[in-house]
Formats: C-alpha cells, structure tokens, sequence
C-alpha cells in the first residue's frame, strides 16, 4: 500500500466533512465487505480520495449518484462492475464486489468465471447484456452498435448511458486500486 490508511484523529479541516461523508455513504451502501478498520480509517479506494480531498470528493459524488441512485438492476450492475474489475485484475475491487455479488445471488460458478475475466454460461437478458457492454468497453474499443442497441433495447437508452458511466467510474477506481497498491483486508483466522 503506497499510502497509509489515515486514522480520523489526524484529519485536516478540508478532509473531516469528506470523510464524514464518505463514513455515512459506507455505512449504508457498502456494508457487505470490510471498508473500514476498527479505529474508523477507511479501507478501499475511500483512503486515496480522502488523502486528496479535492479530487476524491469530486470522484465520490459520482459515486455516490452511480451507487445510491442506481437504476440499473443489481445483478447486472454487479456483473459490469467485475467484468472491469477482472479486466484490470483489481484485487481490492474484485474482493469488495463478489461480496456484493453473493449478496445479491449471483452464483459461485458465475462469480469464479466473471472474475477469471471469461464470460459465464447461463447469462440472460439484463445479466448479458451488461456482460457484453462492459467486456467490449474495457477491452478498449468503441462500443458495437448492436451491443448498444441491445442495451438500449434491454435497459432504455437512459439505463444504456448509467451502464456506460458506471464501467467508465469503475475504471478510475480499478485505477485508484492499482495505481496506490490497495490491498484486500487480511481476513481474520
């Protein structure tokens, strides 16, 4: 981990009200996975946000509208979010969304192949089609115009849009995972 976990009591002013933002969003939508160590420092890609406030604030905002005021079903927000995960083999987010995954039943079988970065049998309808948008965007190229349609035709063009942004979010969080070495929680025996 390239940045140390920051302990609330060393909090500056511009850091406080953000991370007391961020403790509230955490408690409530991000609850299925260890995100927060027991004196309260965040865990995940929060810490990095928090130790620069002014980016990260900007970043959980756009979080928080993708995750609290999601309209895609969870299933298939869950299936984009470790289709990027696996392409850019984010541990922390791997770890973080296979709890969220089980949570919402997506089986092992399906949770084991999505993480290997190959697409699973038994996908169908919402579930397939965000497989298939968020493979063809992470693979780097112009998003086909049948897989769009297909989502369009699958989510509404409005659900084809928050699918797009939320692989796109995805990427800068894998980025943030990668980019400052964020471990997965060291499970207790």
């Amino acid at each position: 981990m390239r940045i140390p976990l920051i302990d609330p009591k060393d909090l500056t002013d511009e850091q406080k009200p953000l991370y007391d933002d961020m403790k509230a969003g955490i408690a409530s939508n991000f609850n299925a996975f260890t995100a927060m160590r027991e004196d309260g420092a965040l865990m995940g890609p929060w810490n990095p946000w928090l130790t620069e406030p002014r980016i990260g604030k900007a970043i959980w905002d756009l979080t928080k509208v993708m995750s609290m005021e999601a309209r895609l079903p969870p299933k298939a927000r869950e299936i984009a979010i470790l289709v990027t995960g696996a392409h850019f083999n984010s541990a922390y987010e791997i770890y973080a969304h296979v709890a969220v995954a089980e949570a919402k039943g997506i089986s092992e079988q399906q949770l084991a192949t999505l993480v290997a970065g190959v697409k699973p049998t038994g996908l169908q309808g919402e579930e397939e089609a965000a497989y298939d948008v968020a493979h063809a965007l992470v693979t780097g190229s112009v998003l086909p115009r049948p897989t769009y349609d297909m989502a369009v035709r699958t989510f509404g063009k409005d659900g084809a849009a928050e699918l797009i942004y939320l692989v796109g979010l995805y990427c800068m969080v894998s980025m943030t995972l990668n980019g400052f070495n964020v471990p997965v929680p060291e499970e207790e025996a």
